[in-house]
This record gives structure tokens, C-alpha cells and sequence, in this order.
């Protein structure tokens, strides 16, 4: 289930993931799910940034959820300085910005390509979906476009990582 709230807390944070870690070894230890299981169940986080009014945001944060990860949307009026301190350029930026794994997500990037980037671990800063093209993941309509969905490097530049 989608959490929104408007502000971060870093203790609160350091606390769920300690219960969530606890809750895990128990699971492993009394034999009840296996490692493998364990890694499923636990599930990525993803902090998504995005403003309290946008729909497709809403709909992106549902796929991800779909897709077995945990979402947490913080709801923000302006997403300039988040953007700016994860790195993103204006030309690769879209509605909506996540962290996750240490990497940031920019846009309406398909949740098998953030599968893919968390177990290769590439060095990169993160992928992005530029502008907001119909057909990508929260973007349904009556047409499909297509897109790439690009890296974004550590030097500042952008590779093609899929092309869908």
C-alpha cells in the first residue's frame, strides 16, 4: 500500500529497517522461508518524490508496487532541489524522482529495468525516462510510443540501457 507523507525521518527510517532485518533472521532462522525467499520478501524500497497532484505519478508508484517493491511517495511542491542533489539534468528530467539502492530513478522507468539495474549494480548514478512518453509505465493511453530508458553517469552524460 502507497505511504505519502510530507517530510523524511532518518530515525524512523534506521528503525524500520532494523524490525524489518529482525523480522527476516527470525523468518531464516526457524526455517520458515528460505534465503532466496527472504531477499523476495524483503523487497526494495523505493522513495518516490513527486507533487501531491499528479496522477501518473500516482499510477507509476502502483506499478512499481505490482512489481514487488515497497513504495514510499513523499509528496513535494517543488522537486528542483531533489533533482538537482541526485544529479539529474534538466534535459533527463520527467515528473517524478526515486531513490532506491543508492541509485535515483527520474521518470517512468519500467520496474523490470530497476530490477535489472539493483542486481547488476552498475556505477551509475541511477537510470531516467526523460519527459513523460505515452505507453511507458503510469503513461497508459490510447497509444504506445517508444523510448529509451537511459542511464545516468557519473560524469553527467546518459547511455541508452533499454530500449522499449
Amino acid at each position: 500500500m502507497q505511504k505519502t507523507r510530507n517530510e523524511e525521518s532518518p530515525t524512523r527510517r534506521k528503525r524500520e529497517a532494523l524490525w524489518s532485518s529482525v523480522a527476516v533472521a527470525a523468518l531464516l532462522f526457524t526455517g520458515v522461508v528460505t534465503a532466496d525467499q527472504a531477499i523476495v520478501t524483503a523487497g526494495p524500497k523505493v522513495t518516490v518524490y513527486k507533487t501531491p497532484t499528479c496522477g501518473c505519478c500516482k499510477k507509476w508508484v502502483s506499478h512499481l508496487e505490482a512489481n514487488g517493491f515497497e513504495v514510499e511517495a513523499i509528496d513535494r511542491q517543488d522537486l528542483g532541489m531533489i533533482k538537482s542533489m541526485s544529479g539529474v539534468s534538466p534535459e533527463n528530467a520527467s515528473c517524478h524522482t526515486a531513490r532506491v539502492g543508492g541509485y535515483v530513478v527520474e521518470g517512468h522507468v519500467p520496474a523490470d529495468d530497476i530490477k535489472r539495474m539493483l542486481q547488476e549494480r552498475p556505477d551509475i548514478k541511477g537510470l531516467t525516462v526523460p519527459g513523460m512518453p505515452m505507453g511507458s509505465p503510469g503513461m497508459e493511453g490510447p497509444r504506445k510510443d517508444a523510448y529509451d530508458v537511459l542511464t545516468i553517469n557519473n560524469d553527467g552524460s546518459s547511455d541508452v540501457y533499454a530500449r522499449r
